[in-house]
């Protein structure tokens, strides 16, 4: 009889056990990425491996888990690394550089997450942009991140936030609210940087191939140290207008995204005012992804940006081809010229742009793999 109760007893634990699987789950997930490239840099020649030209590479654990009544919660943990070294992306502190965050999601009531997560205004450009804001090979993260002389004082958004809260609400009829706050943060790479607390808040829309949105972001004043700089930079408070739309006409995808960003001086630094470092700017871009075949994708943009005030512009065009060997596996190729006029410094991630008026030429070759 005691034998009885204990078959019982552990059945019952074991069915339990069973059901508790079928309410959870956690993915192990990922992207490897390698490229070789060829770059004429101001006519500085030079051939060399990297990673993420197509998509950065990353490993990352999702979860989920059923609490019933609709309700679930999840989590993020994702981390980007540089395939050809193996030593972790832009940030070696961080064990989680692209996504640390946990949260509760309703199918009614939206969902609700804290860590470090993307900002609503990364998901307004992101379907704007034919090579989707890549942190490597893209215009976009050329244009976003610039450090030249005449806005050094202003803060540049990023796309992820951390110590942050972000609300998203269900889509209804193709419309999403998103709303972000996120708490002071400090970075040690690639550069000492101290970001002020920030607000972001957008509307997406979606329907019948199209999709568009529109995003506002104010980042109170922060720090930066800049080896060109004696002491700490007080960077001051920053607006960003984003707004980008997509439109879908048979293979062809139209993409098109503006942004204006100015200094608010409700808590300005005397210094950066002093060196005219913060002027406004403009970044615009219009551009196209073609599905040729089934198998074979085509990229091309044209971006520009523009500092107000001075004579300082920048202006490049990037053109991709992709070719999917099967489900998980592609080849791809990526070719670009970038233009600086006046003191403009933009250029890809990892090149280097001290002279005024240069100009590059970037040829990649690359293979990217998804698990």
């Amino acid at each position: 009889m005691r034998f009885c109760r204990k078959s019982i007893c552990g059945t019952a634990l074991m069915l339990a056990a069973v059901g508790a699987n079928a309410q959870s789950s956690v993915t192990l997930y990922g992207i490897a990425d390698a490229f070789v490239q060829f770059l004429n840099n101001d006519g500085k020649q030079s051939w060399s491996q990297r990673g993420g030209g197509s998509t950065p590479s990353r490993f990352g654990l999702k979860g989920t888990e059923d609490l019933g009544g609709g309700l679930k919660a999840i989590f993020t943990l994702e981390n980007g690394f540089n395939i050809n070294n193996g030593t972790g992306f832009a940030d070696t502190g961080a064990m989680f550089y692209r996504q640390s965050w946990v949260g509760l999601t309703h199918e009614q009531y939206g969902t609700l997450t804290f860590g470090r997560q993307y900002q609503p205004t990364f998901w307004v450009l992101y379907p704007g942009d034919p090579f989707f804001a890549n942190e490597v090979i893209s215009l976009l993260a050329a244009a976003g991140n610039v450090v030249d002389r005449n806005t050094i004082g202003m803060q540049s958004s990023g796309g992820r936030s951390s110590n942050s809260v972000v609300y998203k609400s269900p889509k209804l009829n193709g419309l999403q609210l998103l709303a972000m706050y996120a708490f002071q943060s400090s970075v040690s790479q690639p550069a000492p940087q101290t970001n002020g607390n920030l607000i972001d808040i957008a509307a997406t829309w979606s329907g019948y191939g199209l999709n568009a949105g529109i995003a506002y972001q104010y980042q109170h004043p922060g720090t930066r140290t800049l080896a060109s700089l004696p002491s700490v930079l007080n960077t001051v408070g920053t607006e960003h207008f984003n707004t980008a739309v997509a439109y879908q006409i048979g293979i062809v995808n139209l993409q098109f995204l503006y942004g204006y960003h100015r200094a608010k001086h409700d808590d300005s630094s005397p210094l950066a005012t002093q060196l005219l470092a913060v002027h406004p700017y403009s970044v615009m871009q219009a551009g196209a992804t073609i599905q040729a075949t089934t198998a074979d994708t085509i990229e091309i943009a044209g971006l520009q940006r523009v500092v107000r005030g001075v004579h300082d512009n920048s202006w490049a065009v990037q053109l991709g081809i992709d070719h999917s060997l099967s489900k998980r596996t592609a080849v791809y190729a990526r070719a670009g010229y970038m233009k600086n006029n006046g003191s403009a410094t933009m250029s890809w991630s990892g090149v280097a742009v001290t002279t005024p008026g240069t100009k590059q030429t970037l040829a990649v070759l690359g293979v990217t793999q998804r698990f």
